[in-house]
């Protein structure tokens, strides 16, 4: 039976496969116009159109089939694409351009598209295609792993590269207690090296996922305790209900290889730089393509050869596919991982720079040509801001710095070393995953794309795999800011929204989760900058406990340890002294605990006593101290208030007029675990004699003879301020009232990392329009405001006492797991009595002695 589709006497273009890169190439080829030159039929052998295979993971956490869909059909609906999905074409005649489909019928092409993808390796090992067994690839792959994981309590991923490691914390979400089998040495073979993937096993170690490298599975048989048991090669074994296979991908080839097209010699269908293979009609892209002998498993080169294809069929020249940049930046079970180019130093003469910090599971690698002038590789585990900067060296052979190395060092500012986007050529990819210039953003911003999602519409970028997001909207801000045009104030490209906007999202709607705000209001996954935002704004608004299993994603590093990580990764212990009184059994206790762990110890400006040098194991023993002899956590770690400092007053001093000790530890008692957009400082002084200095604050409090002088928005730092007089002889009631207002119209209203000064002369008339809201309550928000505080007061929990009575926060303050010695990386000396941490040639001259 013949199938008629041609309605035309145009040429008929048959894709087959309707995946992510035949997608691609159909939008590429209706983009050029290819409509008018070619009759265009599309076979896919899923039920659904085109969808995101990269997010695939999202089905777990909410996303349904459309969320993922690329197409809805109304693209090839508009422009007379015919497309048939449940449709497997099963034999190419190439002598007849003919295609016959499974249910028997047959149709002709005159140009052939094969887009057929990769199928999941299955090692042939027994036991293999056993009940509970799976792979990794489609959504009916994933129902079917969610139907199973809802009965049974163990899973089990058979790989340990980036499909395994995604596989494998789909499992953990789902519940299961999960484990990874690794024939490799090492986790992600093809893009770590040895040391790197070392510190990624330990880092998911940490997570409860058992993780097994360099092992072998000889069966898989009957469990005694669970439904399979895993025999591998070493007479170890392991019990599992379930097992997902995903040790890798092999070309879908079937086609090629029934009709007699050159193969490669481990499969994969041979193509020119056209992308045509040995049959000058068909052409192969994507993950069935064998391109110079390599078969390319990112999206991003697929949808390069489809350009590539497109571009000769209609007769373009220049655009032939000349190889893809496989560097990859990833986060595998909350992970950092990023590898770029050369990644294991394999270039004749190349260079190496390695930073490592196993106190911080932080791994970076440079590897630089042999003069030290260019990039040819990097791998980076634990923290990927480093990336997109390196990869910009990499990518176009700009010069590396004279100290190239600063660029996988710590910064003393804890930023890391930048590129300007100034700096990139024109020719810079800004997006690899749809080939996207910087040149190519400046022209759509020049045609009137003057927003970064106006520019993703125009050009893709970012719409792959998501991770030069960031970069985007530091090119096109650069690119709109040259022509004179405002940028944009959405917080970052997942939220079309500024941070005032999310906060009365959150709010209004109930919001209690980054997980519920990103599926009503934004898009993709999030990132580095409106995480900890919307983690600082869902304090803020619910005061929830921030190690939350929903929360804990959002906080950086100081808060996710409630501590302040220092310069040898060791962490200080700042417990909360209201208004800076303290008892001598409490000083006692502090002094103790100091000299037990052997703490450098140091009162501070504001009133509070740093202990330094604890190590991350020694966090919650050393809060276990100090809960128990009725200490709080402070929060130096926090966007939040740290102290409220304050003189004695009237108490104990000649001059003073008023109790500001008491006010100073009320004040203090009563907005301590508020997270705001900055860190709050406040201070009381008992007269204007000022001791406390007050005036440098954010709230300011001075007595005086009629009562409270309030002074608010100031700050010290980096650019000093003095605060502004807001409202004179207040009495108590007043005063607090009025801080209320402040404080909480900042939190809504502030944008991220904003401080109350800046804050403040950021709002049209400034000081004088504050006070309109505050006291003369122009805008009807007071009640609320101060409701709002009220619930923060009320809802008030000491993280650290909360973290000691939770055993799976307490997981996170494990040093190593797999070692119960101490960092070799920590040394102190002994300075004044103290010890402080050793300095480089301090630490090199005691490993000589040692």
């Amino acid at each position: 039976m013949s199938m008629h589709t041609q309605t035309t006497h145009k040429p008929h273009l048959v894709v087959v496969g309707n995946g992510m890169v035949g997608h691609h190439f159909v939008e590429q080829l209706l983009a050029q116009g290819g409509q008018h030159t070619f009759d265009i039929s599309v076979f896919g052998e899923e039920p659904h159109l085109a969808y995101d295979r990269v997010h695939l993971s999202e089905y777990f956490t909410g996303k349904v089939a459309a969320d993922l869909a690329m197409t809805d059909g109304r693209l090839y609906d508009e422009n007379g694409v015919r497309y048939f999905t449940n449709s497997q074409v099963v034999g190419i005649d190439r002598d007849a351009k003919q295609l016959t489909l499974a249910s028997g019928k047959t149709l002709g092409y005159d140009k052939l598209i094969l887009a057929t993808g990769s199928y999941p390796f299955v090692p042939p090992m027994p036991g293999h295609d056993r009940d509970n067994t799976f792979v990794y690839r489609t959504l009916e792959d994933l129902d079917a792993i969610r139907d199973c994981a809802k009965k049974v309590t163990r899973g089990t991923v058979v790989g340990g590269g980036l499909l395994g490691l995604e596989a494998a914390n789909a499992l953990k979400n789902l519940g299961l207690e999960t484990s990874v089998v690794e024939f490799a040495p090492r986790l992600m073979p093809v893009q770590l090296d040895e040391a790197g993937g070392q510190v990624l096993k330990e880092m998911i170690e940490g997570l409860d996922v058992a993780v097994y490298t360099a092992t072998a599975t000889q069966e898989i048989v009957d469990g005694d305790a669970a439904f399979h048991r895993m025999n591998f090669a070493d007479d170890q074994f392991i019990e599992t209900d379930l097992i997902l296979f995903s040790a890798g991908i092999r070309p879908q080839d079937a086609l090629a290889r029934q009709s007699g097209l050159e193969l490669g010699e481990r499969g994969g269908i041979c193509i020119n730089n056209d992308c045509q293979t040995s049959d000058n009609s068909i052409y192969a892209i994507g993950e069935c393509a064998l391109w110079n002998g390599r078969i390319y498993g990112l999206v991003a080169p697929g949808y390069s050869m489809a350009k590539a294809a497109v571009a000769h069929l209609l007769g373009e020249t220049g655009k032939a596919f000349m190889g893809a940049d496989m560097s990859t930046k990833l986060k595998l079970l909350g992970c950092d991982v990023g590898s770029i180019g050369d990644a294991h130093a394999q270039t004749q003469g190349c260079k190496v720079f390695v930073y490592q910090d196993e106190l911080t599971q932080s791994y970076r690698k440079m590897v630089v040509s042999e003069d030290g002038k260019k990039l040819l590789g990097a791998v980076l585990v634990g923290d990927n801001s480093y990336y997109d900067t390196l990869l910009q060296y990499y990518l176009n052979g700009i010069d590396l710095p004279d100290k190239a190395s600063s660029l996988i060092l710590p910064s003393m500012d804890g930023a890391p070393a930048a590129l300007g986007v100034d700096a990139l050529p024109a020719t810079a990819s800004i997006c690899s995953c749809h080939n996207v210039t910087k040149q190519d953003i400046n022209d759509a911003v020049c045609a009137g794309a003057l927003s970064v999602g106006d520019v993703k519409g125009v050009t893709k970028a970012a719409t792959g795999c998501g991770g030069c997001a960031a970069l985007l909207k530091k090119v096109v801000d650069n690119e709109l800011l040259a022509l004179g045009v405002e940028v944009s104030t959405d917080i970052c490209e997942h939220f079309a929204y500024t941070r005032q906007d999310l906060y009365n999202l959150i709010k209004v709607e109930g919001i209690q989760t980054f997980a519920e705000l990103l599926s009503k209001h934004g898009k993709g996954h999030g990132c580095e900058i409106c995480k900890p935002a919307v983690g600082s704004i869902l304090a803020s608004v619910w005061n929830d406990y921030v190690l939350k299993k929903e929360h804990i994603g959002l906080q950086d590093t100081n808060d996710r340890f409630l501590a302040n990580m220092q310069k040898d990764g060791t962490y200080s212990i700042v417990p909360r002294i209201p208004g800076g009184e303290i008892t001598p059994e409490k000083l006692i206790v502090l002094g103790q605990v100091a000299k037990d762990y052997s703490l450098y110890t140091k009162i501070t400006g504001g009133q509070r006593i740093d202990l330094f040098g604890a190590t991350l194991s020694q966090l919650p023993e050393i809060w276990e101290k100090l809960v128990a002899a009725g200490f709080e956590t402070g929060q130096a770690y926090g966007k939040s208030l740290r102290t409220v400092k304050s003189c004695v007053g009237s108490t104990w001093c000649r001059f003073g007029v008023n109790d500001s000790m008491t006010m100073a530890i009320d004040l203090e008692n009563r907005y301590k675990g508020l997270r705001s957009p900055h860190k709050i400082k406040f201070a009381v002084s008992g007269c204007t004699r000022e001791c406390a200095e007050a005036q440098s604050k954010d709230i300011g409090v001075i007595a005086t003879e009629g009562g409270w002088n309030l002074y608010v928005c100031g700050n010290g730092g980096m650019k000093p301020r003095h605060a502004d007089l807001f409202a004179t002889d207040l009495d108590d009631e007043t005063l607090v009232k009025y801080i209320d207002r402040v404080l909480m119209f900042y939190t809504k209203t502030a944008d991220r990392l904003q401080r109350t000064s800046v804050w403040m002369e950021s709002l049209d008339g400034g000081l004088e329009y504050l006070k309109e809201v505050v006291i003369e309550d122009k805008l009807g928000l007071c009640a609320e405001l101060e409701a709002s505080m009220q619930n923060v007061v009320d809802t008030f929990q000491c993280e650290w006492k909360k973290t000691l009575q939770d055993e799976q926060a307490l997981k996170n303050f494990r040093q190593f797991v797999n070692f119960e010695g101490e960092d070799s990386n920590v040394v102190f000396v002994e300075e004044r009595n103290q010890l402080r941490p050793a300095t480089e040639d301090e630490k090199q001259l005691i490993a000589k002695v040692g």
